[in-house]
């Protein structure tokens, strides 16, 4: 099915393992960076929107670009591809060092190294998952999810506490010089191992780089279960992205700037995000995994998004972050393995691709306005006296922080209902039995 291009080192379970240990490193000392630039960009800054809109910068090139690199994933060397994805932040990284070094680092800095980082990395999610489709067999694509999932939330719950020990001991600096360590190591692993490339006949019979790049959308609009299940993560995003970037804001300024509870919650994402990882690599998920999409979306915002908008102190919303991240590797998981099923490994860059675009091109909208509605609706809102109090103070409580709470409880009630509104239709909640596996029938590239 596929012929070996690479040198032969490591392959297969064994060589994508390797990968993921590369991964967990540089996932380690990316989210260590994020988590001390949030701290430096609100302590300059002291608005919600300079954070939104780092988010943005990094979003937009990344979403928009995804199209077109899923296509040259399917074109290039994928571990090529994914090695130059990982370098390309390393730069950007050692950008905001010197910059940061010299004394002249500045927000925007921040907008345009993220951009250029966002560029490049819309390459890795549609190499990566082509190139674990021809590594690992098809009964491994749950498992190899649960532990990329392992792998992010792990670095999640340990980069903020140990951005917070270490900030004091090595400062901004130290954090960037690991960072870079982290790429290096990453690169390291992929250059050790095999990654197969489709048949060269497969290339060739490719058109131009315009048709191959609009394919995925032909592709995924003739199959509406796929395009359903796009369509519910783009929701789900769209509420994500609303939140997420207002997160620190709203415990920085309900706790008094109090760096050990927001990185306490934050690594109780990583930690919800590990035991859920450990269970769905020890059950292998639901057998009908559309359940594992949809279910899991509905319970995580229920229990999740509600938990923090009601959360008044540190326990709730490490509880609330706990349990939203519970579900992450059962939807992200079992979505994966169903689109690694369905469609062939030799188109999956350009589906894949454009895959990431639908479920993701609500961020940037997202981003936009989450600043903006906070700063001048949301917080002054919910402040003493302001317009929302009299309807809401009840649920939330009145002061600093609380506008954006109130923004987390509504998100909350619509995620969970979004999730569960996958089930009212047919094409969705049945996309696995109305479609067969890619490898039960043999479907043209064009």
């Amino acid at each position: 099915m596929t012929e070996q291009t690479d040198i032969p080192f490591l392959s297969g379970m064994k060589g994508f393992t390797v990968i993921w240990g590369g991964q967990f490193v540089s996932l380690l000392g990316t989210f260590m960076t994020r988590f001390a630039l949030t701290i430096w960009a609100w302590q300059v800054t002291g608005e919600a929107t300079a954070l939104a809109l780092t988010g943005l910068a990094f979003a937009l090139p990344n979403i928009l670009l995804y199209p077109v690199a899923g296509a040259l994933v399917d074109r290039w060397n994928r571990k090529l591809v994914m090695m130059l994805s990982d370098i390309a932040s390393g730069i950007a990284t050692l950008v905001i060092f010197l910059l940061f070094t010299s004394g002249n680092l500045q927000i925007w800095h921040l907008y345009v190294t993220g951009a250029f980082s966002g560029l490049f990395q819309s390459f890795q999610f549609p190499a990566y998952s082509a190139a674990v489709s021809t590594m690992v067999d098809k009964k491994d694509y749950t498992r190899t999810s649960a532990m990329l999932s392992l792998a992010q939330n792990t670095s999640g719950i340990l980069s903020p506490v140990a951005a917070g020990v270490l900030l004091p001991a090595i400062g901004m600096n130290g954090i960037l010089v690991f960072d870079l360590f982290s790429v290096a190591v990453a690169v390291a692993a992929l250059l050790a191992v095999n990654i197969p490339q489709p048949e060269p006949k497969q290339v060739e019979e490719r058109n131009s780089l315009l048709e191959d790049s609009l394919f995925g959308f032909k592709y995924i609009m003739a199959r509406p279960g796929l395009l359903g299940l796009q369509l519910v993560f783009f929701t789900i995003n769209f509420i994500g992205s609303l939140g997420f970037p207002l997160l620190a804001p709203m415990i920085l300024s309900r706790t008094g700037d109090n760096s050990i509870i927001l990185g306490t919650v934050q690594s109780a994402f990583g930690a919800g995000g590990i035991v859920g990882g450990l269970v769905l690599s020890a059950w292998g998920g639901p057998k009908k995994r559309v359940h594992g999409v949809l279910s899991g979306m509905a319970l995580s915002c229920l229990f999740g998004y509600v938990a923090i908008g009601l959360g008044k102190d540190m326990y709730t919303w490490a509880i609330g972050a706990f349990l939203m991240m519970l579900f992450n590797p059962l939807i992200n998981g079992s979505n994966q393995a169903i689109w690694q099923s369905k469609v062939p490994p030799e188109m999956q860059g350009r589906v894949f691709g454009t895959r990431a675009m639908i479920a993701l091109i609500s961020q940037p909208v997202a981003m936009a306005i989450t600043g903006p509605l906070a700063d001048k609706f949301l917080i002054p809102g919910m402040m003493e006296g302001g317009v929302l109090v009299p309807y809401f103070s009840w649920l939330v409580g009145v002061g600093l922080g609380t506008g954006i709470s109130l923004l987390w409880l509504f998100l909350g009630v619509i995620g969970f209902a979004a999730g569960l509104g996958g089930y009212l239709f047919k094409q969705v909640r049945d996309v696995e039995s109305i479609l067969p596996d890619h490898d039960e029938v043999q479907v043209p590239t064009h």
